[in-house]
């Protein structure tokens, strides 16, 4: 079971599953995931994990594992509106954490954040047993479930894998989320719109492709309980980040800056070598290339939407 399977990281995890000869049963309930993305080999059911009737769906389908993915994934909307958030990231993982107990789930893999549940680190690269210091209310959903996720394991034996995830981007990345930067900026590149970088674009953050993410998941089927960093452990700055856009769409990037925004850390970069170690996992996407491959998916989407149009 693959919950939020037809948003960005879901789907392609989804894909990837399908392709090793996995059943996938998907619940989605359609609130950021795209219906486009679901592989018709996935069972797919428009069910929100908040709901306690989706144990009909556990009693049908009789998963053997569940990858979650769902989630609230804004911060903004997290300080803006922490009671939605917690709703969503807590309540509806302890939902399905019950669901794991009374049908006898052997592995549950979450999707958690190597940049929110951290804070402010006071050096770097962070380490999995740095101390957990959140700054938003999204952190400290993904932080709660974290802990919920190690009692869960101790209590009834259930494989507990806690992938803290730098920033992701590529193909499917929805620009009206922020936590998508890259193709919110390669979305108004197109559509020949100003950037606007919050801050002075000094911030860093370690950005991973996520085909080097679907990669962390397929391995993690084999792994026991544990938790993992998965970034590039190389730091890029947002003014960077402009410059790479620059050259990979061979134009100025027009941009602004703002205000910075609350609850978001300012440095951010992952050591990934306990991945490395434990899943035999490394990331394989050089950030330009993977820039490339993104503008290219985006720009084949918007050529076709104004076709249409």
């Amino acid at each position: 079971m693959v919950t939020g399977g037809c948003g960005f990281i879901g789907s392609h995890i989804v894909d990837a599953y399908i392709k090793m000869g996995h059943s996938v049963v998907i619940v989605d309930n359609l609130s950021t995931g795209d219906i486009s993305n679901l592989n018709p080999k996935a069972k797919f059911y428009e069910e929100d994990i908040c709901n306690r009737d989706i144990e009909g769906i556990f009693k049908h389908e009789k998963p053997e594992i569940i990858n979650h993915h769902a989630a609230q994934i804004n911060v903004r909307i997290s300080v803006d509106d922490p009671l939605l958030d917690a709703e969503t990231n807590i309540m509806g993982s302890l939902n399905l954490l019950n669901l794991a107990k009374r049908y006898k789930i052997r592995k549950f893999i979450f999707a958690s954040s190597g940049g929110a549940v951290y804070g402010e680190p006071d050096r770097l690269p962070i380490t999995e047993d740095f101390p957990i210091n959140p700054s938003s209310p999204y952190g400290i959903s993904k932080a709660a479930v974290e802990k919920y996720l190690s009692i869960f394991a101790e209590l009834y034996g259930i494989d507990s894998i806690i992938l803290r995830y730098s920033n992701v981007y590529g193909p499917r990345q929805i620009s009206k989320s922020e936590a998508g930067v890259i193709s919110i900026f390669i979305n108004q590149i197109l559509n020949n719109r100003k950037c606007t970088v919050f801050g002075d674009g000094t911030q860093t953050r370690d950005y991973v492709y996520v085909g080097d993410i679907v990669e962390a998941n397929r391995m993690a089927l084999k792994c026991s309980t544990n938790i993992l960093n998965i970034g590039t452990g190389i730091e890029t700055s947002v003014n960077g980040l402009i410059n790479i856009l620059s050259d990979v769409t061979e134009k100025e990037v027009v941009h602004e800056h703002g205000t910075p925004r609350p609850g978001e850390v300012h440095r951010n970069v992952l050591n990934v070598s306990k991945a490395s170690s434990m899943l035999k996992w490394v990331p394989k996407t050089d950030l330009r290339q993977g820039i490339k491959t993104t503008f290219d998916f985006f720009s084949r989407q918007d050529a076709a939407a104004k076709k249409i149009s």
